[in-house]
């Protein structure tokens, strides 16, 4: 795979760019995001998590591979920032409609 999803690719974007709005834009409403077995569902939730563990501690994302495994896609990446650092794998479900993420889940 060559071309991340516009969701994906929106969601590590905004992270990046420290954005929480446009991270959560790019969830599904009821979207979740899984780290390491904690769910989080919900834009409301999905915000807290971020600004306690990701947006919040100016984590950044360095994609490192990228690959399909049926309906899912898992993206590696060089994690930075305040919070953890170092690898980790993100496999992403997108919602129906394409347009957005409905499950992300972390794994180091």
């Amino acid at each position: 795979m060559s071309k991340l999803p516009y969701p994906v690719t929106e969601a590590f974007e905004a992270t990046n760019a420290g954005d929480l709005a446009r991270f959560l834009a790019a969830f599904a409403s009821d979207g979740v995001v899984d780290d390491s077995g904690r769910e989080f569902r919900g834009h409301e939730k999905i915000a807290q998590w971020s600004r306690a563990e990701s947006i919040g501690v100016k984590q950044t994302f360095l994609v490192t591979g990228t690959r399909e495994n049926g309906d899912e896609v898992v993206v590696t990446a060089k994690v930075g920032g305040g919070g953890y650092n170092g690898p980790a794998t993100f496999t992403f479900r997108l919602a129906p409609d394409g347009e957005t993420i409905q499950r992300m889940a972390i794994s180091g």
